[in-house]
């Protein structure tokens, strides 16, 4: 059993990286020497150092065959990119590549510097085919050939590079003033998502076709989750959808991608290789959405059927799940909830005094605490933020299952008391899950089947979705699909259909 609380959202913070002189060296596109604001072994320990970080803050998807699947796809690419070809140099040539699922709802896909991939599930339950996997897959190598990050990083000339960071800590999300409080006690890793330009993005399109096309692809079949992308865009009433909101917008992608699959078709590549088949088996059976077994939210109860807990919240608050830690923020943004699992502290006092024994704290009382049958401690603390904001403290470890759950709740000085009913409403609320039906709840998951009949998309949707965990539309499932719910589907045709 896993010991690691799920995430259902991907906050980001800003982290810098200080570059001390730009280093001068050729580049694997074009061969010409040009600055970057790292050298490629900078780059690679980079990618070494935050692989780690995405790994544990994310999580790795469970299914050994199917992340065989992607690197093998994501290798064809790689062998016929910039980073192998024959006049590559040398440096370039001998860097390994990693690619990897991670287990998030989240439709994305990036990459770090010095050959680290990531697709998560999420996007893979959008893709239709081979094809599209490995223009998606080609063009994060892009990124990584064409040293975008390092590139960015000279061109701001600012003495700083900022990376987008994957981090969630409780300052990221509230408006108390003085937000690095929780730099205190934080063990969050800090971990990077690339921010490129809309030019970088186009290079990195054209790669990936580039690269596909020279493995026989259907390229062109990458427009059509563009599509999907610009569809979910619009369902979410955002102008810009999740999937790198630096891209260029999906459906100036969904028109260029197929111009420049013609173009390599053109020069007489024979672009063959849809994969729809093959792509479907390996995708059967995918967790789609939130998986509720690593926890989810039900009248005003957090429940986690994974590790056996359950905890109240106040009902107008909102419940952030994490794969490291679970925070309960109020509406106003001025108090916070957070507990993360403790797996270093022996005790539930040592737990408490661990965060106590942090300088710039101040402690005001500590005591065991009773929760039913839990162990328990708490203690009540004060510390003051860099900008000179009184913030205080109510700390409460307990123990379950054998793990130890630390909570850290805190609000400003002069509204902790306030709070304070809130807080302990939901530490002492906290105990073992019994419920058997929630111990028992799966996941949704994608069943991807061939059709034995003509007809709509929407005539092979269940007559309802009640009793699923997670809220699905017949929309979302067409968006899925790459259709239009009034799309004659023919028989014989690949579609996906939850279940569970």
């Amino acid at each position: 059993m896993r010991r690691f609380l799920a995430k259902a959202a991907l906050p980001l913070v800003i982290v810098s990286f200080i570059i001390t002189a730009c280093v001068v060296q050729q580049s694997a596109i074009t061969g010409d020497r040009r600055a970057y604001g790292y050298s490629w072994e900078q780059e690679k320990q980079i990618g070494r150092d935050a692989d780690q970080q995405i790994q544990q803050q994310y999580g790795i998807y469970d299914n050994d065959e199917l992340e065989r699947y992607v690197e093998n796809i994501g290798q064809e690419m790689l062998s016929v990119s910039h980073m192998r070809r024959e006049d590559t140099p040398e440096q370039y040539k001998n860097t390994e590549f990693y690619f990897r699922v991670l287990d998030s709802p989240v439709v994305n896909a990036f990459a770090l510097p010095g050959g680290y991939v990531y697709v998560t599930r999420g996007l893979l339950s959008h893709l239709e085919n081979e094809a599209q996997l490995a223009v998606v897959l080609g063009h994060e190598i892009g990124h990584v050939a064409a040293r975008h990050a390092s590139q960015r990083a000279f061109e701001q000339q600012i003495g700083q590079v900022a990376l987008l960071g994957g981090a969630i800590a409780g300052e990221e999300l509230l408006g108390i003033p003085g937000g690095s409080v929780l730099n205190l006690g934080s063990q969050a890793a800090q971990l990077l998502f690339l921010s490129y330009g809309r030019d970088d993005e186009r290079e990195s399109d054209r790669l990936g076709v580039e690269y596909a096309a020279m493995q026989s692809y259907q390229a062109a079949e990458g427009a059509d989750f563009f599509v999907s992308l610009e569809r979910m865009s619009r369902q979410s009433g955002q102008s810009i959808p999740d999937w790198q909101s630096t891209h260029p917008d999906p459906s100036e992608r969904a028109k260029t991608i197929p111009q420049l699959a013609e173009s390599w078709s053109q020069k007489g590549y024979d672009l063959r290789i849809e994969g729809t088949d093959q792509y479907m088996s390996k995708i059967n059976d995918i967790v789609y959405g939130n998986n509720p077994r690593e926890g989810f939210t039900r009248n005003g109860l957090f429940y986690h059927p994974e590790l056996k807990f359950q905890f109240p919240y106040p009902q107008d608050w909102q419940v952030i799940n994490q794969r490291s830690l679970v925070a309960v923020v109020n509406k106003e943004q001025d108090a916070v909830s957070i507990m993360k699992l403790d797996s270093k502290s022996a005790d539930v006092q040592a737990s408490v005094n661990e965060f106590l024994n942090q300088e710039g704290i101040t402690t005001v009382s500590k005591s065991a605490a009773t929760n039913n049958e839990l162990q328990a401690y708490e203690a009540v603390a004060s510390g003051q933020t860099e900008e000179g904001t009184q913030i205080k403290f109510y700390i409460y470890a307990l123990k379950h299952d054998g793990t130890i759950y630390r909570f850290l709740n805190y609000s400003t000085l002069d509204k902790f008391s306030n709070y304070e009913p809130r807080f302990k409403q939901i530490t002492s609320g906290f105990k073992p899950l019994r419920d058997q039906s929630i111990l028992d709840i799966q996941p949704v998951r994608l069943q991807a089947v061939k059709t034995n009949r003509s007809g709509t998309f929407e005539s092979f949707l269940p007559e309802n979705f009640d009793g699923m965990p997670i809220e699905i539309t017949a929309n979302d499932l067409a968006i899925l699909n790459q259709v239009d719910l009034d799309e004659r589907i023919e028989a014989g045709t690949w579609i996906k259909l939850p279940r569970q």
